[in-house]
């Protein structure tokens, strides 16, 4: 046992609160556990307390056990019954009666929890008997204790033990782990209280394990069994009608008919043995079912009034990043979701790209995640496309994963995820990844319809701000294209004039005599008027590409690390292979870092596409000491030679229609996998780094990019 139980033990044992077995009892327990015990010493015993003699009487006289003959006697009660139905009729009264004294309270009912536990005790009774359980009373008896800690929790740690069950929203897996942050759980409690009070077999192992996961309950040992389904069945397990049949079927194969008709048994009874044993169950009187019916209309309003908040929150976000960002925060505050990743549909491409959250852990990770929307793909796939939520932890879905879905449930490091279509007009927005932990899986279930009505809210906000900023950027391009007509317009017109000026200048300059001192002067004003010309022609240029400062560059350095992250994040996907082949020995190229790293990712990424998914991407680096211009076959003039990089793959290559513009902006051929409007991109970085840039392309060797770049570069910033 663990030193934080020991110590929580020490507590209870302590505690003036715990109730203990009347000593009489304790007594009965070492008789009928002694194989030495007679039915005359076992009878003196129970006839030595008027109290309990009177309730073993009752209980063996009650309808529950249907004797023909009324039973005036405790010999009596021991022929027909045996001793172990005795003793345990006997340890029940006991016990109802050493906890007798609990405070009832509207968060622990104890109607509610003696309902429970006569129902489960009944149950085990039935399921033992039909499968011919040797001891159906020791099961009625454990059945009758299973949740014996929960009492000892709650007459020892009322407020803590109100707490736990008050966050826990009668969820039990919350609740355990509410108990166990305390310091047991009440399966915990109440097997050490079993082992206390010296009641042998394995009543204390069925307490202890009445809330393990099926799958474990399966090689148990019989009465572990029993107590695990007769708790499932009861009306007050938190579970599906056809999940609780399954469970059932699977552990004892018992069919639904079968089923059905040990739950109408034990509910004709729970009544009888209840009266019995001198416990007030009631039925669930109008009071109680009002205080429910109340404390779930507050639950809701609360639910209303943060779902409120969060909406009109997504309504003020301004942008793409602050509305994801809200519907993670909304997430988290409504359905205590911590790990999400978001996935938003390129309508290009028909993929989802990974978007990262500043709350995100993954940051760097997820930007580079690409999902292809096929169906067969992945489980974000299927969810959009199917347009409904799906949950890896579903048995139906969990054993169909997809590599791909593995990798992205270990990049939400949980047990599994669950995915939410976003969907507005009916375009196709995205996926929202939430990390599922398995025991609070099917609390994000059961509040299904409150996500998929959030989710399409967010789904909304991101269209309506994908429309907004697509309108801008139309309103932006129209502006630049009226405002770029009219600097050309401006400087047309003024270069005449100033042309017309350094003509004149020109003339002066001819007609004044050699020994005037003014041509300083005249040169002078010549440069300033070409001075003002470049600044003049600068106004059409204001939307180019930017160079900025060069610095040394590793090339080598920059293409595996950009191989590395493409493989990392799935853009190049696990059948694609990578060759590297590196010159060791190629230097530093003083460059602009940034636009290398676009440069080469857009001929990367344009590789993968090409070859959709399967296929060889090559990438290669040499040093070349004199390079020959492909355009003048000249050797070019710099000394210190060039860098050459090759990026290749064997797709299907680029149609010939394609060919002859490939570098021209919004010339295409997506079909193959190479965006014009990128490689345009592409053609003028590399032109303004001042390198060249020269493909190769067919049907059977795919394509080839080639980039030369000069190693002592002296370009315009």
């Amino acid at each position: 046992m663990e030193k934080r139980h020991v110590q929580f033990f020490d507590k209870i044992k302590t505690s003036k609160n715990l109730p203990s077995l009347p000593q009489i009892l304790l007594k009965l327990i070492e008789l009928c556990n002694s194989e030495e015990s007679t039915f005359k010493g076992i009878s003196q015993t129970i006839n030595k307390d008027a109290s309990l003699s009177a309730k073993v009487i009752n209980m063996v006289n009650s309808a529950y056990y249907g004797v023909p003959k009324r039973v005036t006697n405790i010999n009596q009660s021991l022929v027909i019954l045996g001793q172990n139905a005795i003793k345990n009729i006997a340890i029940s009264a006991s016990v109802i009666q050493a906890f007798s004294k609990a405070k009832d309270d509207s968060v622990f009912s104890l109607k509610v929890f003696w309902r429970h536990s006569l129902m489960c005790a009944i149950l085990s009774e039935l399921i033992a008997k039909k499968i011919s359980y040797a001891s159906p009373d020791e099961a009625f008896l454990t059945g009758l204790l299973h949740d014996i800690g929960k009492l000892v929790l709650w007459v020892n740690f009322p407020r803590e033990y109100a707490d736990i069950l008050k966050s826990s929203q009668d969820q039990w897996d919350l609740i355990l782990a509410g108990e166990a942050r305390h310091g047991a759980t009440h399966c915990e409690v109440g097997a050490w209280l079993i082992n206390r009070w010296k009641l042998q077999s394995f009543m204390a192992d069925a307490v202890r394990y009445h809330h393990e996961a099926v799958d474990r309950i399966q090689d148990a040992l019989p009465l572990v069994k029993i107590i695990y389904v007769g708790n499932i069945l009861c009306p007050e397990t938190n579970k599906e009608k056809e999940v609780k049949f399954g469970i059932t079927k699977n552990i004892f194969g018992f069919e639904t008919s079968e089923v059905e008709e040990i739950i109408l048994q034990a509910e004709k009874d729970v009544s009888d043995i209840a009266q019995s044993l001198g416990i007030d169950i009631g039925a669930l009187d109008v009071s109680e079912k009002d205080h429910k019916k109340q404390e779930d209309l507050i639950q809701k309003v609360k639910d209303i009034t943060l779902f409120q908040g969060t909406l009109q929150n997504l309504l003020e976000a301004h942008d793409e990043d602050s509305i994801l960002k809200v519907t993670q925060e909304g997430l988290h505050i409504l359905f205590g979701v911590k790990h999400v990743l978001f996935f938003l549909h390129e309508s290009e491409r028909n993929i989802l790209l990974g978007k990262s959250v500043a709350l995100n852990n993954n940051n760097d990770l997820i930007n580079e995640v690409a999902v292809p929307l096929q169906e067969e793909k992945s489980l974000l796939a299927k969810s959009l496309l199917q347009r409904k939520p799906l949950d890896s932890l579903s048995d139906i879905i969990k054993d169909k994963l997809t590599i791909l879905d593995e990798q992205i449930i270990r990049l939400v490091e949980k047990d599994g995820i669950l995915c939410l279509p976003m969907i507005a007009h009916k375009q196709y927005v995205g996926v929202i990844v939430l990390g599922l932990e398995e025991a609070r899986a099917p609390h994000l279930t059961d509040k299904i319809k409150l996500l998929m009505m959030f989710t399409k809210q967010a789904a909304l906000a991101l269209q309506a701000n994908y429309l907004t900023q697509n309108q801008a950027k139309l309103i932006q391009s129209e502006r630049l294209n009226a405002t770029s007509t009219i600097a050309q317009k401006i400087v047309h017109e003024a270069n005449t004039p100033l042309s017309i000026i350094k003509n004149y200048l020109a003339i002066l300059k001819r007609k004044l005599s050699e020994d005037q001192p003014v041509e300083e002067e005249i040169r002078i004003i010549n440069e300033e008027i070409d001075r003002v010309a470049l600044i003049i022609s600068e106004l059409s240029d204001f939307s180019e590409l930017k160079i900025q400062p060069n610095d040394p560059l590793d090339v080598n350095a920059l293409l595996s690390n950009l191989t590395r992250i493409f493989q990392e994040s799935l853009i190049l996907e696990p059948n694609i292979k990578t060759h590297l082949k590196l010159d060791p020995s190629l230097p530093a190229v003083m460059t602009d870092k940034n636009r290398m790293t676009q440069v080469f990712s857009n001929l990367i990424k344009n590789a993968a596409e090409a070859m959709s998914g399967r296929g060889n991407l090559g990438i290669s680096t040499r040093y070349i000491s004199n390079y020959m211009d492909d355009k003048t076959n000249q050797v070019a003039d710099n000394t210190q030679g060039h860098v050459e990089i090759i990026i290749e793959d064997d797709g299907p290559g680029i149609p010939d229609t394609v060919k002859t513009q490939l570098f021209e902006p919004y010339i295409t051929s997506k079909g193959a996998g190479h965006a014009g409007l990128g490689l345009s991109i592409v053609y003028n970085a590399v032109k303004k780094l001042q390198g060249t840039i020269t493909f190769e392309s067919d049907n059977k060797q795919g394509t080839s990019f080639k980039i030369n770049l000069p190693i002592a570069q002296h370009q315009e910033s």
